[in-house]
């Protein structure tokens, strides 16, 4: 697959970064000098940004929102891209291509809005986020030492942040990690600016990278540098009112920096599914939380093979009667995309139907409780084809389409899923949780 290439260039105090024909820019974040090394454009790539509509969030929090119609009201689906291209290992699963490999997926299945009009809204010129929106989930001095260690990347190339696990970091790590984290507080914004004049609200997906879910409050963890997520829903609360927060992760590896963060937050629901055994090694079913926060986390390790039939029963089971439940303000997910068959980094075998399936329970469960008001953050997927095809019928799904899975996907891989397992561990948690 060809992808793009990336070009920067400074115009004034502004680092604009081109994917394709979609533009991000930012401020300088800082006084301090960080040497970024740039790549010149290819031939046939330019700064001109796609047809539709665009949100700009950069107003304070005091004025969150309140741009709501630049967002038709028939918009179906926003997003935002922030592709971390400088942020990349060669031959590292969680490498620059992934966002660019679902842009280009979007765009040949015809899912944006140069095809959709507006129904589907790309955000734009959205801002960082700030150290102080950082601050409200990770450690002042995870967050500096984070930014100082840039001179060194900035020398060496490329260092480890994490002295027991593969997360790396360059010089535009710190940077493109705001970026990241900035991208998901703006798509909260516009979902709520759009919920107060539709009944009907598009759902946002927040395209980025670094992944978050398994950043810990004290430091990165397993690929993610800041947790795009937490620090999402903590802005939904502060700047919106938002205060009951109900988080889906159904990535295949639990999301433990997630469940850390709120671990102690009652107003905060953490519900994970992910394959037992694997990395990290975190989310036992037993693992509820505590203090305060006792019985607002909820952890579903499933056995190996399990695939769309059980996260079926999964989410009839287990995800609707806890939403229910806890009757939250929002709906976030940490969308991960690893648990498909194809995916090298574990052994679950989600198809691209499991994942439209998802994303269509998960808008209606949106509209029922919380007023339609839902967003998506990327975090894991590492097979290019499926995580981009994956994608797309969840694109597929908000928009209210037929799924096209039944083409995407081959049924010969598939094995019998381990049902009998998954049907005791449903049943334990429900005793665990009382439901």
């Amino acid at each position: 697959m060809e992808l793009p290439a990336v070009c920067s260039a400074r115009f004034g105090d502004n680092l604009l970064l081109c994917v394709r024909n979609h533009v991000y820019s930012h401020k300088k974040y800082s006084k301090n000098k960080i040497t970024i090394k740039y790549i010149r454009p290819e031939k046939g790539y330019s700064s001109k940004s796609v047809r539709g509509t665009i949100y700009c969030s950069n107003q304070q929090e005091r004025n969150a929102g309140l741009p709501s119609d630049h967002i038709g009201t028939s918009a179906k689906v926003i997003y935002a891209a922030a592709p971390a291209m400088g942020h990349n290992q060669e031959s590292h699963p969680e490498c620059n291509s992934r966002v660019p490999a679902i842009l280009t997926a979007l765009e040949k299945m015809k899912l944006t809005s140069k095809f959709r009009g507006l129904d589907v809204v790309e955000v734009q010129n959205f801002r960082p986020a700030t150290t102080d929106d950082i601050r409200s989930v990770h450690a002042g001095p995870y967050i500096s030492g984070l930014e100082k260690a840039m001179y060194q990347a900035s020398e060496k190339g490329l260092i480890f942040i994490e002295g027991s696990g593969p997360t790396y970091a360059t010089a535009t790590t710190f940077q493109e990690s705001l970026l990241a984290a900035g991208a998901g507080i703006s798509l909260v914004d516009s979902v709520v600016a759009a919920s107060k004049v539709s009944k009907d609200p598009p759902v946002a997906f927040a395209l980025i990278r670094p992944p978050g879910h398994h950043a810990v409050p004290k430091g990165p963890m397993g690929f993610c540098v800041f947790g795009n997520i937490a620090i999402a829903a903590r802005y939904a609360q502060r700047a919106h009112g938002l205060k009951r927060v109900f988080i889906i992760d159904f990535d295949v590896h639990h999301g433990n920096g997630t469940n850390d963060a709120f671990y102690e937050d009652p107003d905060i629901f953490f519900l994970s599914t992910h394959q037992a055994g694997s990395y990290p090694g975190t989310g036992k079913i037993d693992q509820i939380g505590s203090g305060s926060g006792e019985g607002s986390t909820l952890n579903l390790p499933l056995p190996g093979g399990s695939g769309d039939t059980a996260m079926r029963k999964v989410f009839d089971e287990v995800i609707v009667p806890c939403a229910q439940r806890f009757k939250p303000d929002i709906i976030l997910v940490s969308a991960g995309y690893d648990a498909h068959l194809l995916d090298p980094l574990a052994s679950f075998q989600f198809t691209t139907g499991t994942y439209y399936m998802l994303a269509s329970s998960i808008k209606q469960l949106a509209k029922d409780l919380c007023g339609g008001r839902c967003v998506f953050f990327l975090e894991g997927g590492y097979n290019l084809t499926s995580l981009s095809n994956s994608v797309a019928e969840t694109f597929r799904a908000f928009l209210g389409e037929w799924s096209l899975a039944a083409e995407l996907d081959d049924p010969s891989y598939l094995h019998e899923e381990p049902l009998n397992k998954v049907k005791q561990i449903i049943e334990k948690v429900k005793h665990i949780h009382s439901f």
